[in-house]
This record gives structure tokens, C-alpha cells and sequence, in this order.
């Protein structure tokens, strides 16, 4: 299995980017994927959750309304779009297939003026 993310950078407050994560090595459709972060001295927290089919997401309170989490079957690719970002979004992006023990190495993303 392999996840690799990609997308992230340095952006001013306000600002938007969009990651992705392609991935390979499993039936990507079949399972769901998941967005978490880690801030700098801080635990990883779920961002965001989207079903196999693309039909059902989920997300964390603070992102909702900002962060849009989608999916690319044909492309084994999963976005996560990241809209007026705040200073405090700045954290590693990791994707994540749901209930096993496969991430990605992560992409980061700083939110800086």
C-alpha cells in the first residue's frame, strides 16, 4: 500500500490550497479515507472523512463549512480543499485509509502572513 500526499506549501491567512493523495496497492474504492493533521507540539486530529463511494463525508467541527473532502475513484485519489485558511490550520496533512494502519508521510501546510 502506498499513499503519497501532496499540495501543501506556505500560504497568507485567508488563502486556499487543495491537497491530494493518491494512492495504490489496495481496492481504493472500497474503502473509506480519511484527512488528519498534526499541529507542531499537538496530537493528530481527523479533518475529515469520505466514504468509498464518494457519497457520504464527514467532518471536524472547526473545518466544517471551510474544508471540502472529495474523492477521484478512476484516479485513486482522494482532495481535501482547504478554503480561508487560519494560522492555526498550519499542521502536517496526512491521508489515511480508514481502520488499518496505512498513511501517507504527510504534506504540510503553513498558514503564515
Amino acid at each position: 500500500v502506498r499513499l503519497v500526499e501532496s499540495g501543501g506549501g506556505l500560504v497568507q491567512p485567508g488563502e486556499s490550497l487543495r491537497l491530494s493523495c493518491v494512492a495504490s496497492g489496495f481496492t481504493f474504492s472500497t474503502y473509506v479515507m480519511n484527512w488528519y493533521r498534526q499541529a507542531p507540539g499537538k496530537g493528530r486530529e481527523l479533518v475529515a472523512a469520505i466514504s468509498g463511494a464518494g457519497d457520504n463525508t464527514n467532518y471536524a467541527d472547526s473545518m466544517k463549512g471551510r474544508f471540502t473532502i472529495s474523492r477521484d475513484n478512476a484516479k485513486n485519489t482522494v482532495y481535501l480543499q482547504m478554503n480561508s485558511l487560519k494560522p492555526e490550520d498550519t499542521a502536517v496533512y496526512y491521508c489515511n485509509v480508514a481502520l488499518s494502519g496505512w498513511w501517507g508521510k504527510g504534506t504540510l501546510v503553513t498558514v503564515s502572513s
